[in-house]
């Protein structure tokens, strides 16, 4: 029978463990709003290009600003993918009763999440549906839009969303990719293409767009044209073929250090 010295050892053996335990996943939870802004000057990189990066996969980006975009690029997805991005605080509140309301099951529902949910996800939590990623996505998204502008959680979606089936990240390699062209060349038509293929473009092809592809792009240009994203500071972004802007470009290969300045 063990002594009472030794069991109040192992007894506080076992606290210190826990308490450690603790202060490890309060700093794991508490990583990503002091990496927020940082973002705000700093390229980020999303935690599947990480993870392909760790497990060999070929990752292709090249960081562009919103200045060195064709216009309808981020017009286009807001179409397609957060219509009331320039009214919502990070979270679309309303948009989410609607998608709620709309499915029959909370796992089927789609639509609801904005583009600033969409970013939390990719930098700092994990592809899939569940409970506990929503639970962590939803703080996270309100943090990002107190602590980034909009435009650049809309510039930072665009460099980090997967664009392509072969390790295509952001709409520089998603572009050149597709169209053999860079972003800031796209028409009205090849951005909406590009806007459409976002939920999966590992199956939908903007190269070789189906007939669902070219259905959804005919709806984002229509709807680009008639909501303009008025909280975006795009007075700098390029019509196609426009005269070169300056602004800084990261070219992000198949390494975690590999941005080289072009």
């Amino acid at each position: 029978m063990p002594s009472a010295p030794a069991s109040a050892s192992r007894s506080r053996r076992i606290v210190r463990v826990l308490r450690w335990i603790v202060v490890l996943a309060l700093l794991v939870l508490l990583l990503p709003y002091l990496l927020t802004p940082i973002y705000r000057v700093v390229p980020p990189v999303s935690t599947l290009m990480v993870w392909r990066w760790l497990n060999g996969v070929p990752v292709e980006r090249t960081y562009v600003p919103l200045s060195r975009m064709s216009r309808a690029v981020p017009v286009s997805v807001l179409a397609a993918e957060d219509a009331r991005f320039c009214q919502h605080r990070g979270v679309d509140w309303r948009g989410l009763r609607e998608a709620i309301r709309d499915a029959d099951t909370w796992q089927e529902a789609r639509g609801g999440s904005t583009i600033t949910q969409q970013v939390a996800k990719n930098l700092f939590l994990w592809p899939g549906r569940s409970f506990l990623r929503k639970a962590l996505e939803f703080p996270l998204a309100l943090w990002i839009d107190l602590v980034l502008p909009k435009d650049r959680i809309l510039e930072i979606y665009l460099n980090v969303a997967e664009w392509g089936p072969r390790g295509q990240f952001g709409i520089e390699a998603g572009s050149r990719y597709a169209f053999r062209k860079p972003a800031s060349q796209l028409t009205a038509r090849e951005a909406a293409l590009m806007a459409a293929i976002l939920p999966n473009p590992r199956r939908r092809s903007a190269q070789k767009p189906g007939p669902g592809v070219r259905r959804l792009a005919g709806i984002y240009t229509a709807r680009a044209r008639a909501q303009p994203a008025a909280c975006l500071a795009l007075s700098g972004a390029r019509t196609a073929n426009g005269p070169p802007k300056p602004g800084a470009i990261m070219q992000t290969t198949s390494g975690l250090g590999g941005m080289l300045p072009l």
